[in-house]
């Protein structure tokens, strides 16, 4: 079990420790474009006359949607390692990383390439709980 003291040294070195939310929307705005967020998170803020203002306020309030946002900054964004299937389920600001783990280049996105990544894992997830088509005969 981790000392308290050693998940705070660990979570400093979490790209989201101390970083405000208007910040993070930001620094994804002006590298990705409100298409590419809108594409990725589908979120109606992001769509319909985009602000920081607005979607901040929208963020604050909804806290999956922030989950999501902060997912997305750290693992597409600054492309950390992929939570442990023990941190999976912990939110995004409490997950940790090693010590000196420096974030990677962003990921190059389009709106092209999120829609296929979106077209294939909804195939993934349909093959796997069985939903879709039974086959043709």
């Amino acid at each position: 079990m981790m000392t308290d003291e050693e998940r705070i040294e660990l979570q400093q070195n979490n790209p989201l420790h101390g970083l405000k939310l208007e910040t993070m929307l930001q620094e994804l705005v002006d590298f990705y474009g409100w298409d590419i967020l809108d594409t990725a998170m589908r979120f109606n803020c992001f769509n319909t006359k985009p602000t920081i203002a607005s979607s901040v306020k929208y963020l604050k309030k909804t806290e999956w949607a922030r989950e999501k946002l902060e997912n997305f900054y750290l693992y597409r964004f600054k492309r950390m390692p992929r939570a442990s299937a023990e941190e999976y389920n912990i939110p995004p600001r409490a997950r940790t990383f090693p010590h000196g783990l420096e974030p990677k280049e962003p990921m190059a996105l389009t709106v092209e390439s999120i829609l296929k990544s979106q077209a294939k894992a909804a195939t993934a997830f349909k093959k796997r709980s069985g939903r879709g088509r039974p086959p043709r005969r």
